[in-house]
């Protein structure tokens, strides 16, 4: 099995606009994602976001902003390590591409960034499954984001 990205496709009953701000913005983000977002979402702009643990603590992952083009593409790297700049070979790149259709949005999303970090292949076949679970969880959630941030 390659385990050099993944891609999805979902379509959202929402306009590109508001998908673009439930993908960009860190206050929508944490309504489908993680549980906390610290980042401006302009290019350059770096921060985190975090996942709370069962016990009630948070895990913290790096998160950068790598291009914004409201309201069509959305990309961030993340999951480098903190004080390092966020790049090819330390982190994950994910990219939303948004295509208006009718009335709604076609939301494709690639993750790339697996070979790139120098992993055994016993890695990042770890690396990609649990991510591959993550996005299977979280971006079902998206369309309900969306619904909420379009009232």
């Amino acid at each position: 099995m390659e385990y050099a990205s993944i891609e999805r496709e979902i379509r959202i009953e929402a306009a590109p606009e508001v998908v673009f701000d439930v993908v960009s913005s860190p206050e929508h983000l944490k309504d489908w994602w993680p549980d906390e977002a610290e980042y401006g979402s302009v290019p350059g702009a770096a921060g985190r976001i975090g996942f709370r643990n069962e016990d009630g603590s948070v895990q913290w992952e790096q998160f950068t902003v790598v291009d914004a083009q409201p309201p069509r593409l959305f990309s961030f790297r993340w999951t480098h390590a903190e004080g390092e700049t966020a790049a090819q070979g330390n982190s994950f790149l994910v990219v939303f591409e948004l295509e208006p259709e009718g009335a709604g949005t076609v939301l494709r999303m690639t993750e790339t960034g697996f070979r790139e970090r120098g992993w055994t292949e016993a890695v990042a076949a770890q690396e990609h499954a649990a991510h591959v679970s993550g996005w299977d969880f979280f971006l079902p959630r998206l369309p309900a984001a969306a619904e909420k941030a379009a009232r």
